[in-house]
């Protein structure tokens, strides 16, 4: 077997895991025999169907779509801090979520769709202001000043943020309550709403892997290979905050996925985008969905926002690289 397909194999293997324990692990515990026989067990298929399985499928979408979107982020900087989470573009997309919630937007053409299409927009404004200043700063862009401009934006914002949040009312607890990151009582709407951006948001990221790849040698190197640098990377920036916006939408600011679930991958696997993309997108799933299964039963019956399993895990990650890259180590 080649370590390519043992790649996809083992990832597989920990998704169809985590997705197992999800529906049947938490307060009341499900057979996974009910999962194929539902009729065996009426009132614990519907605790599975109805409540545990949507939850566990938008769980695997979040994780997947910042996962990718994190990869996609690292090759195009050549930079293993980036992610949505520390370039500012998660708080992007949850100042254009919470300005939906705050003003009561919905765009009559759009309707359910309007909060992750106001989100994403948010969060590629923020991924074009961050570079675009970033560039200004520093022509040559290192990797310090792209990740304190992308804390600059972030604090920025999480004032705006604190501003609405503190002039509202009723919905104050609504705000709060999803700024945490939760897949909490979601249900199957939220799926559909995040599934078509997450599918479009990989799909674009996918077309333009070989680039990835090729831009890893530097932008003169990949020009003369033929590749349309600036087209490239507007394409990866606006797939990148497709599936951030939605992810973060539908779940509010979940921090450190899109950095983690790359950069191990990278280390175990290689660096070839053909396989890192994929295989981070299958991995994140599996991340958020234990992540989220920890977060409900941790401290069971009172439940933890996911973003506190995922700092937990990813700060001392985030830590350990940024250590050993100033150590030379990367």
């Amino acid at each position: 077997m080649s370590k390519s397909a043992l790649a996809y194999l083992v990832s597989l293997i920990l998704l169809g895991g985590a997705v197992v324990l999800g529906v049947t692990v938490g307060t009341v515990p499900i057979s996974p025999m009910v999962i194929w026989n539902p009729a065996s067990d009426e009132a614990a298929a519907n605790i599975l169907w109805n409540i545990r399985m949507p939850r566990v499928v938008l769980a695997g979408l979040v994780g997947a779509a910042l996962a990718i979107a994190g990869a996609a982020f690292q090759g195009l900087l050549k930079n293993p801090l980036a992610d949505p989470y520390t370039l500012g573009v998660s708080s992007g997309a949850a100042v254009g979520a919470v300005m939906t919630l705050f003003f009561g937007i919905s765009i009559p053409f759009l309707g359910l769709f309007t909060l992750p299409v106001i989100s994403m927009i948010g969060a590629l404004i923020t991924m074009l202001a961050v570079m675009g200043f970033a560039r200004l700063v520093d022509r040559s862009m290192k990797m310090e000043t792209v990740i304190l401009t992308g804390i600059i934006f972030s604090s920025f914002l999480g004032s705006i943020m604190s501003l609405m949040i503190a002039l509202t009312g009723e919905e104050l607890r609504q705000i709060i309550g999803w700024l945490l990151g939760s897949v909490s009582m979601r249900g199957w709407p939220y799926v559909q709403m995040a599934l078509p951006f997450v599918l479009v948001g990989s799909f674009v990221l996918w077309l333009y892997r070989r680039e990835l790849n090729a831009m890893l040698f530097g932008e003169e190197r990949a020009q003369h290979l033929g590749v349309d640098v600036k087209r490239s990377k507007m394409a990866i920036l606006i797939g990148g905050s497709v599936l951030t916006g939605s992810a973060v939408a539908v779940s509010g600011t979940i921090g450190f996925v899109g950095l983690v679930v790359p950069h191990i991958t990278r280390l175990v696997w290689g660096s070839d985008h053909r396989h890192v993309l994929p295989l981070s997108f299958i991995n994140g799933a599996a991340l958020l969905i234990v992540c989220d299964l920890v977060a409900r039963t941790i401290i069971s019956p009172t439940e933890l926002p996911i973003g506190v399993i995922t700092a937990f895990i990813g700060a001392p990650v985030f830590a350990f690289i940024f250590f050993r890259q100033r150590r030379g180590g990367l």
